[in-house]
């Protein structure tokens, strides 16, 4: 091709070339746009109790079944009476607490709706270090009615045993987790869902702590696959409290709150919660270390929503064995053992 030819091809060449250069990124953001709206009517807003010194009162879940399932993590915001869920689209509604498990910190709410579009854990994606991901959550409590979740993009930095602590106490969760470099670890993102690019769910955003190491702000997800069988633990009651089976064995002579040392506050409502008002010198909860203004989360694993509850649940426990309390003290859940 002589010098005059080849100019006219490429004048001829050129423009197309450029369209097609610059239509891959635009056709990669169209993709970005629908992946996220796709995601965003599974998010949900929660908003609950503010708990002590002004904490933040809302965070973040997603849902998962076609009944109306919401995964999120355990908090504070989760001990109140009233629990509200704001879907995608504006709607509100009043949550049940299904059940949460101690240890992974994760919850499972219900809400009266089977129109949510939803994830199915089952069809959830491994992820890999390098991977690009997304975040979605309502960060700082932005979103209030049918505005879009927050969404962060970033990598998977690392896959590794959790090592992080909240305050003065490590916590004790340390299976695998995603690490990921988008800004996670800020109010209201935990609970959040953790994404590929593709949208498929991952992970739940987990809650603010410090790794233990380095005394960073650690931002990561606990992975499906860590949590699925604790997900469907709590669907099927095993964290629930027992119901009042009367062929049920109980022990002869069941631990009570007195011999536990365990002084609550007045019992005035019908679900008044389990606060420790005091606790008698020398008792199993003094040498546990039980402080007043603790409350009681959880017997033995399950949950405790009342100190009806409370009561009903050491009925089936000997006052010779050990009894396992779960604490929410401050925004710290603790776990104590009396009667060792």
């Amino acid at each position: 091709m002589n010098r005059k030819a080849l100019v006219i091809a490429l004048a001829v060449a050129l423009p197309w070339l450029t369209m097609g250069l610059a239509a891959q990124p635009a056709r990669a953001e169209s993709s970005l746009s629908q992946t996220i709206r796709g995601v965003q009517p599974r998010i949900v807003k929660i908003f609950g109790a503010g708990g002590l010194r002004g904490l933040e009162s809302y965070q973040s879940g997603f849902v998962i079944s076609p009944e109306g399932h919401i995964l999120t993590v355990w908090s504070y915001v989760l001990d109140s009476s009233v629990i509200t869920i704001v879907a995608n689209d504006g709607r509100r509604f009043s949550a049940e607490l299904v059940g949460a498990d101690p240890e992974l910190e994760v919850a499972v709410l219900k809400v009266d709706a089977d129109d949510l579009p939803y994830f199915n854990l089952d069809e959830s994606v491994e992820l890999t270090a390098g991977e690009r991901v997304l975040t979605f959550s309502n960060l700082y409590g932005i979103a209030t009615g049918d505005e879009p979740a927050s969404v962060l993009h970033g990598y998977i930095t690392a896959i590794t045993p959790l090592q992080g602590r909240r305050s003065a106490s490590e916590v004790r969760y340390k299976g695998k987790v995603y690490v990921v470099d988008a800004m996670t670890n800020n109010p209201g993102a935990a609970g959040g869902a953790l994404t590929d690019q593709q949208g498929r769910i991952a992970g739940v955003l987990g809650k603010e702590i410090r790794n233990s190491s380095n005394n960073v702000w650690l931002n990561y997800s606990i992975p499906v696959a860590e949590m699925r069988t604790s997900v469907e633990d709590i669907l099927s009651g095993r964290f629930r409290p027992r119901s009042r089976d009367e062929n049920e064995n109980r022990p002869t002579e069941p631990v009570t709150l007195a011999q536990l040392g365990l002084i609550l506050l007045p019992d005035v409502l019908p679900k008044t919660p389990p606060f420790v008002e005091r606790v008698a010198p020398d008792s199993p909860a003094a040498t546990a270390g039980l402080q007043p203004n603790d409350l009681v989360m959880f017997v033995e694993r399950r949950l405790i929503s009342s100190q009806r509850v409370l009561r009903e649940e050491l009925t089936f426990i000997d006052r010779d064995d050990p009894v396992r309390l779960t604490l929410l003290r401050g925004d710290e859940l603790i776990e104590v053992v009396l009667n060792e």
